[in-house]
């Protein structure tokens, strides 16, 4: 099967900065693909790389089976969506959209219309004469979106493209997105810090760190399946109970990943669930999170709202199923 992007041992050094440290990576066609990890892990300079607008240290990268080591970003078939969009000020709406296709040549009537298309695909017709000024923060990341689309990639790259919107707004563009890259079938290579995002709209999910990915899997097996106290951490906020803890409670000696949400609360009835004394109580909207010492370790568990909770200073009983428990790995 043909890969849309391949890495094979690709690096960035910057100076003695590993930017991106021997990565292997395969992309597949028509896949909502996610780059997640924190800032300087690595994700935007692969996105990079992709684009052309970086050039590896050492490996070699293909975009469907074409060598592109070397390769401009013009003669690459892919478009990117910068986190602050890019919009040229001085250009109406509809000559922004047709800006990539005036650039190579097209006339004036068939990129108007390519333009108007673009424009209609992201909920935008009849938004041709308006400046990017008039437009609202949500208007302008669909404006950049059409911008991109109206080359018709065979890859889109998307650089945090949601990161300035407000929480209501971003919510409905993930969905969007989703549903307009299903409906294209174009392979999307997203960039986030935000887990909430990866998970609720890519294929798989490439979680990085330090120049490494540590993992790649779909959103389920990341959350449910972290390999390491890292990726546990990062993704969900995990539980990272470590090796003495987990042989204490009856499991093998080693790293283990918890889900707040999989743990029990019980009344700290002698002999039953493990024992603890609750630290803090916070109200979350749909559920609540109480903190737990248990065995020196601070627990987070989430409850759905409504159910009473245990006062602070209380002792209570912790109660999860054996399956519930992932075992990890190693620490890193």
């Amino acid at each position: 099967m043909t890969i849309a992007v391949s890495f094979r041992q690709v690096s960035r050094h910057f100076g003695s900065v590993k930017a991106v440290d021997a990565v292997d990576l395969d992309i597949r066609p028509g896949e909502f693909f996610a780059m997640l990890g924190p800032s300087g892990s690595g994700k935007t300079t692969c996105l990079r790389l992709i684009a052309g607008f970086e050039q590896p240290t050492a490996g070699s990268i293909e975009i469907f089976g074409s060598q592109a080591d070397g390769v401009p970003p013009y003669r690459r078939n892919v478009n990117t969506v910068f986190q602050d969009y890019a919009l040229f000020p001085h250009l109406n709406v509809l000559d922004n959209v047709a800006y990539g296709p005036m650039v190579r040549g097209v006339g004036r009537a068939e990129r108007a219309s390519a333009a108007e298309e673009a424009l209609r695909l992201v909920q935008l017709p009849g938004y041709g004469g308006r400046r990017p000024g008039q437009l609202s923060g949500g208007q302008r990341q669909r404006v950049a979106l059409a911008r991109a689309l109206v080359n018709k990639p065979k890859v889109l790259l998307l650089d945090e493209p949601l990161g300035a919107l407000d929480l209501k707004l971003r919510e409905n563009m993930q969905e969007e997105l989703k549903s307009l890259q299903k409906a294209l079938g174009i392979t999307f290579v997203f960039v986030t810090h935000d887990q909430g995002e990866a998970l609720s709209m890519a294929d798989r999910v490439a979680v990085f760190h330090e120049g490494r990915i540590r993992q790649i899997g779909t959103p389920q097996e990341i959350y449910e399946r972290p390999r390491s106290r890292f990726v546990a951490d990062f993704v969900g906020s995990s539980n990272v109970l470590p090796p003495d803890f987990v042989k204490l409670h009856g499991g093998q000696p080693r790293w283990a990943s918890l889900r707040p949400e999989k743990i029990r609360i019980g009344n700290g009835e002698a002999g039953q669930g493990v024992a603890g004394s609750v630290l803090s109580r916070s109200f979350l909207g749909a559920t609540n999170r109480v903190t737990v010492e248990a065995d020196g370790l601070r627990l987070q568990i989430v409850t759905p709202a409504g159910q009473p909770l245990p006062d602070d200073g209380a002792t209570v009983s912790l109660h999860w199923l054996p399956s519930d428990l992932h075992l990890m790995e190693g620490p890193q």
